[in-house]
């Protein structure tokens, strides 16, 4: 049985998990202002994709879609950019955001590809 993904639920939970993982950094500059910006386009990027979801005309929507893709690419950025301290557990967490950042610029650059083809 294969397990079907709602690209909605899907940004959502990531962009909570950002939230959840900013919380428990280690608190100094950097962090904040680096966490401030990966909270942003984390959620950015589920936003984007209600709206392509919602987009007039298919122009938007590969537009809005073109969008999503560049947020996920900044939410990676973002995070390879934050110091987890010492902390194993926050590394390991960073990691797997990361890679979900990555599987998400996949899966909108195949949508993009699908959509500019189609």
């Amino acid at each position: 049985m294969t397990k079907t993904y709602d690209l909605e639920d899907r940004t959502f939970e990531f962009a909570r998990a950002v939230r959840t993982f900013v919380k428990q950094l280690p608190k100094h500059t950097a962090n904040f202002e680096d966490g401030k910006q990966v909270i942003r386009s984390s959620g950015s990027v589920g936003a984007n994709y209600i709206e392509a979801n919602e987009s007039l005309s298919k122009k938007d929507f590969i537009f809005r879609i073109k969008i999503c893709r560049k947020e996920a690419k900044e939410s990676r950025y973002w995070l390879r950019l934050i110091d987890h301290g010492d902390s194993a557990q926050l590394s390991e967490d960073c990691r797997k955001l990361v890679q979900e950042a990555q599987e998400l610029m996949n899966i909108f650059g195949a949508i993009l590809r699908k959509s500019s083809t189609g």
